[in-house]
């Protein structure tokens, strides 16, 4: 299969596939963190070169989580300017979404009501598939079934590294946090690929 994994700078869920054999390619504004298929730039300037039987997209979430609420309405007043940007990220996560590829995944935290996005197809965690922290992270899947699991294992019980993997990182925390995960990526690779 012809695979795009849409900014994707990590190259994690590139490298799960091209593990099963496929022509996969990730692309980021960002240039990749893993030697590998990588186009640097926008995806929307490139998605028409190509055909795409799949792809899985990690569209920027920072204004449209359901985490960054509480900056939504400080001293409980709707802060326009991020509402603003908050759309802004849903246009692109639909143009995302609404493309002509017969296979889509887009994934993403649980996004703020107040944005709008369509109803996500399943809610998943890292753990399910052993990378023992907390993230819920949901689909939205065209043309895919959900992804399954053995029953996960139990929930972390501490919030102690690496449960807090989201604090770590200091200037480079926005982007630690942006990073898939493997167990999840591999998950993908074995049964969509």
């Amino acid at each position: 299969m012809n695979i795009l994994i849409a900014c994707e700078f990590s190259g994690i869920v590139r490298e799960a596939f091209k593990a099963k054999g496929h022509n996969v390619w990730s692309c980021d504004i960002l240039s990749t963190e893993t030697p590998g298929q990588h186009i640097h730039g926008d995806i929307l300037n490139i998605i028409d070169n190509s055909t795409w039987d799949l792809m899985i997209a990690h569209p920027p979430c920072t204004y449209m989580s359901n985490a960054g609420a509480r900056f939504l309405y400080p001293k409980g007043e709707l802060n326009e300017e991020r509402l603003k940007l908050g759309l802004e990220g849903k246009k692109f996560f639909m143009k995302l979404f609404e493309l002509n590829i017969s296979k889509i995944c887009i994934e993403n935290p649980i996004p703020s009501k107040i944005i709008g996005l369509p109803p996500y197809s399943q809610i998943i965690q890292p753990y399910y598939w052993g990378d023992m922290v907390q993230k819920k992270t949901c689909l939205w899947l065209k043309n895919l079934p959900p992804l399954t699991y053995e029953p996960p294992p139990k929930k972390p019980e501490s919030t102690k590294i690496p449960g807090n993997w989201f604090n770590k990182g200091g200037k480079d925390r926005q982007k630690n946090r942006a990073k898939f995960f493997k167990g999840i990526a591999n998950a993908m690779a074995e049964q969509w690929g």
